[in-house]
């Protein structure tokens, strides 16, 4: 079993579609992970996208989190999304880059967490904007959140070539050494927006110094709903995980 050293892997589909889909996912790579993401209610840039299956995936992942006694992340958009997490004991969100870039809707889920004991995780806002990363971060101290970390997946560019998203190290490290103390984990998934590209990313991620990864992981990308060329099916994905152990440690 692949276990890159004192890095946190996150693993799980970009979107739940099925209860089986999200099951057949988790079974075949909890082991390889730490945490399990999975996305229930996706921010689309257009109403005619797949949406995630929404509330109805809860009780599938509260029950996953008791099966394999393995923490459950998701991403939250309002407060209803918090409401609902709390209700079914998951206790790690996050809040996806077109969230960060909103600081009314950041700071109404701030406000919902008052003194919760969870942990919040921010995606960098789309654009290459570190006030807008920091502010967000600001929101969630002033309300007692203590448990934060960061999710470096890449700024949006006209004149990308090679990847969904530019990685902008210049502006990630300008981020670490005002935050040493957060940890930030890459999301090569939506960085390159293609898994032939992931373990070349992965790999400039560890340069770096990042904390830990998150990957997108689908039962069967070719039948993904969403994001289907950036999420490695469960053979490979421990295939990456197990060539990054080895690079790494």
């Amino acid at each position: 079993m692949g276990k890159i050293k004192n890095k946190l892997i996150v693993a799980g589909p970009c979107a739940v579609e099925k209860k089986s889909q999200l099951y057949n996912t988790v079974k075949h790579i909890y082991n390889y992970t730490d945490i399990i993401r999975a996305g229930i209610w996706k921010g689309r840039t257009s109403p005619n996208s797949y949406p995630g299956v929404g509330e109805k995936a809860l009780p599938w992942i509260q029950d996953i989190q008791n099966q394999y006694q393995i923490p459950v992340a998701i991403e939250v958009g309002n407060t209803r999304h918090v409401e609902l997490a709390l209700k079914y004991d998951i206790k790690i969100m996050w809040l996806g880059a077109r969230t960060t870039v909103n600081p009314f809707a950041v700071q109404d889920i701030a406000e919902s967490v008052r003194n919760l004991n969870i942990e919040i995780w921010i995606k960098n806002p789309i654009v290459s904007d570190l006030k807008l990363w920091i502010g967000a971060i600001n929101r969630f101290h002033r309300v007692g959140v203590k448990n934060i970390k960061t999710i470096h997946r890449g700024f949006y560019s006209d004149n990308n070539i090679h990847y969904r998203n530019q990685p902008r190290w210049d502006l990630l490290n300008s981020f670490k050494k005002r935050y040493s103390e957060i940890p930030v984990l890459s999301d090569p998934s939506h960085l390159t927006g293609d898994t032939k590209h992931v373990e070349k990313l992965s790999l400039e991620s560890l340069k770096e110094g990042i904390d830990g990864f998150m990957f997108e992981v689908h039962n069967n990308p070719h039948k993904a709903l969403s994001d289907e060329k950036q999420q490695l099916n469960p053979k490979d994905f421990k295939t990456l995980i197990d060539q990054l152990t080895i690079k790494c440690n």
